[in-house]
C-alpha cells in the first residue's frame, strides 16, 4: 500500500490537521504545522506495545510499525512531513522514543532512567541540555530519574533500521534526537502498571515541549509564547465527550443542598428549649438519586481513552472527586460521613487554627448594638439579587441566574447551579447587602455563567477542591467592597474552631458551649456555626472560607493574575493548568469580570492586598 504523501504534504502546506491511519495499525496525527514530530515504532515481537502512550496526545506524533515490510512507506512518509515543515520553519526535529531492552536503572529500583540519543556533529547543545533538564524534573514514587547523552551516528531503536539515511539527513535542515526510556511502567512479564505509565507520560510531555520550544526558538522561524503553546489546542471528541458524560453524572445532585437540614428553625427552637443540652433532630431532603446506580454510571466513563495528558488527569481528578461525593450521601447521618467530608474538604491545620484563634482574641465579643440596623427582607434582598443578575446579563448574554424564595432553607443564602437560592426568614442589614450580593451574584453564580462559557462543563460545575478558591474569592470580595466587617471575621475564624473540634470528635454540644460562653456569641449564632458543622454527620467544609482567604491573600502577595480565577469554579492548584490550556487557545478569558473592579475604592483596596495585607489588617 503506498503512502499517502501527496495529501499530507497537501494538509500540511494548507495548514489543516493532518489525521492518517497507517499499515501495520500505524497512526499520523499533526494537529497544525509544528518544527517538529515524535516517532514510535512499535517492535516486530510486540512486546513493546505500551511505550507509544508516551506521545499520544501531543500535537505532533506518528505511531507505525517496525515491520520491514512498512519501512519504506515509512521513511517516504517521514520524509515528506519533514521537507514540508522544514522548508516552513526553516528547520524541522525528529524525536524518536523507545524503551531500552532492560530497565536503565536496577530492575527492582522505581526510578524512572532516560538517554538522550544525538549524533555527533550536530549542534543542537541547548536543545538537549532543556530536554535533559526536563527530563532529570521527572519524579516517580520520591524516585528522582537519572538522564545521560550520548553520541552516535546511529540513532533508533535496537533491531530496527535508521528512520532517515545520512542522505536524507544531508539533504534536509532536519535534525534527530533518539530518547530511549527506562520501561519501568510494566513488570518481567510485560505487566503494565497503568497508574505509573500515566506519571509517567505527564511528566515526559512537559519535558519533551520544552525541548520542542527551545529548539523552535534556536533554530527555526516559530517562537511560541511559551512551551505550553506547542501542546494540542483542538479538543478530541473523545474528551468533550467523557466531559458531557462527567456533567450529566454531576447535574443529578447537588451536594451542599443534600446535607443541609430543612428543619433548620424547629431544630433550634427544639434545641433552646431543652435548655441547650440535647443534640435536635435534623431532617433532611430525601435523595432524588440513587448512589450506588449512579456510581455505576460514573465509573463506567472512560477517562482513560483521553491521550492529552493535562486533559486526562483533570478528568480523572473529577471522576474521583464525584464518587466521593456520591460516597458521602451514601453515608449522610451516619459517622462515616465525617471521613468522606475530610478527603473532599480537609482538616484544620495548626496554623489556620492559630490564626483563627488570633482573630477571635484581637477582635473580642461583639458589642450589643443600641441602634436598630435598618434591614432587608428576603422578597427585598431578591429584588436587589434579580438588579445585580441584570447588570451581569449586560456583559455577557448567557448570565442566566435565576433567583428563588425557598421555604426549606430558614434563613440561608445558597448558590446551586448559579441560582440563588434565599430562605424565606433570610434578614440582611442595608449595610451589608453590596457585600453579599458580590459575594453570591459577583462570585459564585458569576464563575458558574463564566465556566459555561469553556468548552468543558466541568468549568461551571467546579473542579475538584474549588470550594477554597471560590469561598476565599467571595470573602475577598466582600473586603474589596468595602463590606467586611469584624463580625463577619469572627464568624469565618468561629467555623475553623468548629470544625476542628468536630474533627477531634467534640460533640454538638461541646461545641456550642465553646462558641456561646467562651467566645461570646448570641445563643442562636453559636448554634447555627455548630449546626452548619455537624450537618450530615460532619461537614468540614466551612473551613475552607477563611483558609481561602489567607490562601487568596497570599496568591495576589505574589502578584498572581487576578482575572484568571473568575473562568471558571476551579482550585487553587489548577491555576498553571488553566493557563497552559489558555496558552494553547483552548480555554477562553472569563467573558465577565466582578462589578466591584469597577469601583476605584476596590481597585485601590486590591492593590493594597498585592502589597502585603494580612488577614489582621483587613479591618484597620
Amino acid at each position: 500500500m503506498d503512502p499517502p504523501t501527496e495529501k499530507i504534504r497537501m494538509e500540511i502546506d494548507g495548514g489543516q490537521p493532518v489525521k492518517h491511519k497507517l499499515p501495520g495499525r500505524g497512526r499520523l496525527y499533526i494537529e497544525r504545522p509544528l518544527p517538529f514530530l515524535c516517532l514510535y515504532r512499535t517492535r516486530p515481537n510486540g512486546r513493546d506495545r505500551d511505550t507509544r502512550k508516551l506521545l499520544m496526545g501531543e500535537a505532533s506524533f506518528l505511531i507505525a510499525s517496525g515491520d520491514h515490510t512498512y519501512h519504506d512507506a515509512l521513511q517516504k512518509i517521514v520524509g515528506e512531513v519533514a521537507a514540508s515543515l522544514s522548508k516552513r520553519f526553516g528547520a524541522f526535529l525528529l524525536l524518536e522514543i523507545w524503551a531500552s531492552v532492560q530497565n536503565i536503572r536496577d530492575r527492582d529500583d522505581p526510578a524512572p532512567g532516560f538517554r538522550i540519543l544525538s549524533r555527533p556533529d550536530r549542534p543542537l547543545t541547548r536543545t538537549i541540555e532543556t530536554l535533559m533538564h526536563g527530563l532529570k524534573r521527572v519524579r516517580i514514587q520520591r524516585h528522582s530519574a537519572t538522564v545521560d547523552v550520548l553520541r552516535q551516528d546511529v540513532l533508533g531503536p535496537p533491531g530496527l533500521p535508521p528512520i532517515l539515511s545520512s542522505e536524507d539527513l544531508a539533504e534536509l535542515p532536519c535534525e534527530i534526537l533518539g530518547l530511549e526510556v527506562s520501561p519501568i511502567y510494566r513488570d518481567k512479564d510485560g505487566n503494565l502498571y497503568p497508574t505509573l505509565l500515566w506519571s509517567l507520560k505527564r511528566q515526559v510531555s512537559r519535558a519533551l515541549k520544552k525541548g520542542f520550544h527551545s529548539f523552535a526558538v534556536t533554530h527555526t522561524t516559530e517562537f511560541p509564547v511559551s512551551y505550553h503553546a506547542l501542546g494540542q489546542r483542538i479538543v478530541a471528541r473523545s474528551a468533550s465527550k467523557i466531559d458531557e458524560e462527567l456533567a450529566e453524572v454531576s447535574r443529578t445532585f447537588d451536594l451542599l443542598l443534600q446535607v443541609t437540614p430543612v428543619n433548620m428553625e424547629s431544630a433550634w427552637l427544639e434545641f433552646s428549649g431543652n435548655g441547650c443540652e440535647r443534640v435536635p433532630a435534623f431532617t433532611y431532603r430525601p435523595l432524588p438519586l440513587d448512589p450506588v446506580v449512579v456510581k455505576r454510571r460514573l465509573l463506567a466513563i472512560p477517562t482513560e481513552r483521553i491521550e492529552e495528558p493535562t486533559l486526562a488527569r483533570m478528568f480523572r481528578e473529577i471522576q474521583i472527586s464525584v464518587d466521593r461525593e456520591l460516597t458521602m450521601l451514601l453515608d449522610r447521618g451516619t459517622s462515616r460521613f465525617l471521613h468522606g467530608s475530610i478527603q473532599l474538604f480537609g482538616k484544620v491545620d495548626s496554623g489556620l487554627l492559630s490564626v483563627s484563634k488570633e482573630l477571635l482574641l484581637r477582635m473580642g465579643p461583639p458589642q450589643p448594638n443600641t441602634h436598630t440596623k435598618e434591614v432587608l427582607s428576603a422578597e427585598e434582598f431578591a429584588a436587589r439579587a434579580r438588579s445585580e443578575s441584570s447588570y451581569y446579563r449586560t456583559l455577557d448574554p448567557g448570565f442566566s441566574s435565576h433567583v428563588s424564595l425557598r421555604d426549606d432553607m430558614y434563613s440561608g443564602l445558597l448558590v446551586s447551579r448559579g441560582d440563588l437560592l434565599i430562605g424565606r426568614k433570610f434578614r440582611v442589614a442595608k449595610s451589608q447587602v453590596e457585600a453579599l450580593l458580590h459575594h453570591e451574584i459577583g462570585t459564585h453564580a458569576l464563575t458558574y455563567f463564566n465556566g459555561q462559557a469553556q468548552p468543558f462543563r466541568q468549568l461551571a460545575l467546579g473542579l475538584p477542591g474549588y470550594d477554597e478558591l471560590q469561598e476565599g474569592l467571595a470573602v475577598l470580595a466582600e473586603f474589596l467592597s468595602g463590606g467586611l466587617t469584624s463580625a463577619r471575621l469572627r464568624t469565618l475564624a468561629a467555623r475553623v474552631v468548629a470544625v476542628h473540634m468536630l474533627v477531634e470528635r467534640a460533640g454538638f454540644v461541646d461545641v456550642f458551649r465553646k462558641l456561646h460562653h467562651e467566645d461570646g456569641f448570641q445563643k442562636e449564632a453559636a448554634f447555627t456555626i455548630t449546626a452548619r458543622v455537624f450537618r450530615g454527620g460532619g461537614l468540614t467544609k466551612d473551613a475552607v472560607y477563611l483558609r481561602g482567604l489567607l490562601r487568596i491573600l497570599e496568591y495576589l502577595r505574589s502578584r498572581g493574575n487576578f482575572e484568571i480565577l473568575f473562568v471558571g469554579k476551579i482550585a487553587a492548584h489548577h491555576v498553571k493548568m488553566i493557563r497552559e490550556l489558555q496558552e494553547r487557545n483552548v480555554l477562553v478569558p472569563a467573558p465577565a469580570l466582578p462589578r466591584y473592579l469597577e469601583d476605584p475604592g476596590a481597585r485601590k483596596r486590591l492593590e493594597q492586598v498585592r502589597r502585603g495585607l494580612s488577614v489582621f489588617d483587613l479591618l484597620e
